[in-house]
């Protein structure tokens, strides 16, 4: 059986090379390839591809939602997240979101292979070191909103600007910024916003 495969990475040379790659396998093809989030799925609604094979971060929207709508529109689709961020709270969010495995860039391509079958297969599959880190991490400390508040903080935004943009009050923001500096441990809320990155959990 020959397995069918979405692949979802901005880069094209990147993109371009997995493809290749991955067409060197007997038992894979890769029958579509995007470049941005928005069009993961209805790029795979019509080409029905057995694993969907995405990047996190891409223009147009990013690959964790992708995954999770995948699920949802197309259940018999497996999601593989191949990234080169390996950060705990990316993990957590990707199985979150119903995604069959996790692994980072800097793998060798038998590696690869050898999990797009496993997970068709049903199994999990998880780069050994950042589920390690993952466990060691901890679970995302922060509610939706103090992510809200931060993201919108990183680019060094006013509390009044984070206000507007947010449609909350200026010390409904505050409050949100000092709950997030306090659960990162940190001391203000550039501190914040990197420690949350970091971590993957914006």
């Amino acid at each position: 059986m020959t397995i069918r495969i979405l692949l979802a990475e901005d880069q094209g040379m990147m993109r371009g090379a997995l493809a290749l790659l991955l067409g060197l396998e007997p038992d894979l093809e890769v029958v579509a390839q995007v470049a941005t989030g928005d069009a993961v799925v209805p790029t795979a609604v019509r080409e029905r591809p057995d694993v969907a094979l995405l990047d996190i971060e891409m223009p147009g929207g990013d690959g964790l939602t992708a995954a999770a709508e995948l699920r949802r529109r197309l259940p018999g689709c497996r999601v593989l997240i191949l990234t080169t961020f390996g950060r705990p709270g990316y993990l957590r969010r990707a199985m979150e979101a119903g995604a069959s495995g996790f692994l980072v860039k800097d793998g060798p391509v038998e590696e690869l292979a050898a999990a797009i079958r496993r997970v068709l297969a049903g199994e999990r599959v998880v780069d050994p070191a950042l589920a390690a880190a993952a466990l060691a991490a901890g679970p995302d400390p922060l509610t939706d909103r103090e992510r809200d508040v931060l993201r919108e903080a990183a680019d060094g935004s006013t509390v009044a600007d984070i206000a507007a943009r947010l449609h909350l009050s200026e010390s409904t923001v505050r409050n949100y910024l000092s709950a997030a500096i306090t659960k990162t441990g940190t001391r203000n809320r550039i501190e914040a916003v990197g420690v949350a990155q970091s971590n993957g959990w914006l």
